[in-house]
């Protein structure tokens, strides 16, 4: 794992999940982490298992541009710089769209397309500046293929993969990297984001037959991260094995 030492790496969606199992493996490389994530108390928690001297932690609430705005000037104030953006929080409202559940699709929206946007525009100022840093923004095997259920969920990480791809085309004289993660099922608490009736519980059913852990999700931050310089990794797609789609 070279290249990650003394990294500087923010983390939306942290308190829990993909983003702390990230942040545990990034430190252990010798990174430091500005973690980011509604839940403060989680975060703070997170802080002290891993050592507050290489973290900080932040409120934040990724639908509001301006509170990721803060978060991203408050790592670079922490520590000075910036060097990887990771934008993760995300839900998964699956349901049919004969449901019509309005407040999900909008919420959906807002966390999985405006909460990367936002966190790229946070980042980027600071990445042409410096010219190098690295985006990598948590897709889905969602933005790959769409199942019944899924229309809202799949559009809102298909929008991932397309802002992330015009983003690594536009950021080239910047010498900026971009890449995409998209994990199948994952053990993290993702799934408690379905609530509509008839589809929580098979979610929820299929998760436990075949979710493989959150360090799969770390493993491929890592590697993305310690390529050297002149290597961009731009897409990582990764379902447990025995997942059929």
């Amino acid at each position: 794992m070279e290249n990650i030492a003394g990294k500087v790496v923010v983390i939306t969606g942290a308190s829990s999940g993909l983003g702390a199992e990230a942040a545990r493996y990034l430190v252990k490389e010798g990174a430091k982490v500005a973690l980011g994530a509604r839940r403060l108390d989680r975060l703070e928690a997170l802080s002290q298992e891993l050592g507050r001297e290489s973290c900080t932690v932040f409120k934040v609430d990724v639908t509001e541009r301006e509170q990721v705005q803060a978060f991203v000037e408050r790592a670079v104030k922490s520590f000075g710089r910036i060097d990887v953006m990771i934008n993760n929080a995300g839900v998964m409202p699956l349901a049919p769209l004969e449901m019509l559940r309005f407040d999900e699709w909008n919420q959906c929206i807002d966390v999985n397309i405006k909460g990367v946007l936002w966190g790229i525009a946070a980042a980027l100022v600071h990445f042409k500046a410096q010219k190098s840093g690295q985006f990598i923004n948590v897709s889905s095997v969602a933005g790959h293929k769409v199942r019944s259920g899924g229309a809202i969920y799949s559009a809102s990480k298909y929008s991932v993969r397309v802002i992330s791809e015009a983003l690594r085309e536009e950021v080239k004289p910047y010498n900026i990297r971009t890449t995409i993660i998209s994990p199948g099922a994952v053990d993290t608490e993702l799934p408690a984001s379905v609530k509509a009736e008839g589809f929580a519980q098979g979610v929820a059913q299929f998760y436990q037959a075949n979710a493989i852990p959150a360090s799969s999700f770390a493993r491929c931050v890592l590697f993305a991260i310690s390529q050297p310089e002149d290597v961009d990794i731009n897409e990582i797609l990764f379902r447990p094995t025995k997942q059929e789609y």
